[in-house]
């Protein structure tokens, strides 16, 4: 195996251990009974983790979903965040594209999972149809994957980054709904995501986003100026 492609899969797993932890909902007593031991919080079906993962790994699309919030509600916080991603290099520096297919952004994670699933601290859970058919994947974090979460982020502050954007992803999702399904309508409304070819990169918005930014911040000062 390449030593780029290994490097590239810790990397992968660093960032989905980040994204689970900041995302899964920590268990409650109903939830614990069936998870497996020391499971402190969990996040159910793969295509989710997909959604959350399209706008970790694509900042331009977050910010231009967080400008979609703001013109729905005026929140000046809203308009902050996006300016905030957009006024830097994120979009371009920290995008890692991914491929449009039937059902929207994917990317197999495998190979970064089992980083996670051999020391536990990620265990992943499989629910099946009586035809054997897999019905729901789901990703239990660990309190093992919660502490290395942590000590991750406190020795390699550079790492929190990831940490920081999961929690805007993780409130952005909650706004949206929580199945798949309602991410994967959200994302759809994107018009250069939906109309990404099969198989094809989706392609960065990071130009566009930045200019509907600029006209959104110019609207609130006249509005202020009033």
């Amino acid at each position: 195996m390449p030593l780029d492609d290994e490097g590239d899969r810790f990397a992968d797993a660093i960032r989905l251990l980040l994204l689970i932890a900041a995302t899964a909902e920590p268990l409650d007593e109903t939830s614990r009974n069936g998870a497996p031991p020391n499971a402190v919080a969990v996040l159910h079906a793969e295509s989710r983790l997909q959604k959350l993962d399209f706008w970790l790994r694509n900042p331009d699309y977050l910010a231009d979903e967080l400008l979609n919030d703001y013109e729905r509600s005026r929140e000046a916080v809203l308009l902050d965040l996006a300016g905030e991603i957009l006024d830097s290099d994120e979009p371009e520096v920290c995008a890692i594209p991914m491929v449009r297919y039937l059902f929207g952004a994917f990317e197999q994670l495998d190979r970064a999972l089992s980083v996670l699933v051999a020391p536990r601290l990620v265990v992943m859970a499989t629910k099946r149809r009586a035809g054997g058919n897999v019905l729901q994947d789901s990703y239990y974090l660990t309190s093992k994957g919660q502490q290395v979460a942590q000590s991750a982020t406190e020795q390699f502050p550079e790492l929190a980054w990831y940490t920081e954007r999961a929690l805007l992803v993780k409130a952005l999702a909650e706004a949206t709904g929580h199945t798949a399904l309602s991410l994967r309508k959200r994302q759809y409304l994107q018009r250069d995501y939906a109309l990404t070819p099969l198989g094809e990169i989706i392609p960065s918005i990071a130009d566009r986003t930045r200019e509907r930014l600029a006209r959104q911040r110019a609207a609130a000062a006249e509005g202020e100026a009033a």
